[in-house]
């Protein structure tokens, strides 16, 4: 399995470059109205996540680069980071519980989960030897930048409300 990792190695260096740049950008934005974010206990906590989403990203893709890690070392790690990542996004569910804010809270807190869930799938798939975790492990980073690109969008919006 771990040559099939390798057949992913391009993959992972962008999604590795794109993500770090991603969580920079998203950072240095909040940053211009972190008083106002700070203020808003629901968008604090959903950057939060999107950032810890980030985080995970750019774990997934840096382990994956490292030379014969093979997969059930690969898999163990991306459930790891994964189950971090999924507690900031708890978090963020249950303050979104407590904000009457604006639309469905399952549906403002479900899009968090999804490249969560892309990625748990992907390390249950890895740990039992099957190549199709690497597929779902892709999917997660994929996902993770528009879910990402999406909350930040909606908390800058938020913002300037």
């Amino acid at each position: 399995m771990s040559d099939a990792l390798d057949e992913w190695s391009e993959f992972h260096v962008a999604m590795l470059g794109a993500t770090a740049a991603l969580a920079g950008l998203v950072i240095v934005a909040a940053s211009v109205n972190i008083d106002k974010i700070v203020a808003a206990r629901a968008l604090t906590a959903r950057l939060g996540a999107a950032i810890a989403c980030l985080v995970l990203a750019i774990l997934t893709s840096g382990i994956a680069l490292i030379p014969d890690i093979g997969s059930l070392w690969f898999g163990v790690l991306v459930l790891i980071f994964t189950a971090g990542a999924t507690g900031f996004q708890v978090h963020a569910a249950r303050t979104l519980r407590q904000d009457p804010g604006h639309g469905s809270i399952a549906l403002r807190a479900a899009l968090g989960f999804l490249p969560l869930a892309a990625y748990a799938a992907a390390g249950v798939l890895l740990l039992a030897g099957l190549p199709a975790g690497l597929l779902l492990a892709a999917a997660g980073s994929l996902l993770a930048l528009v879910v990402v690109i999406v909350i930040s969008w909606i908390a800058l919006v938020e913002v300037l409300r």
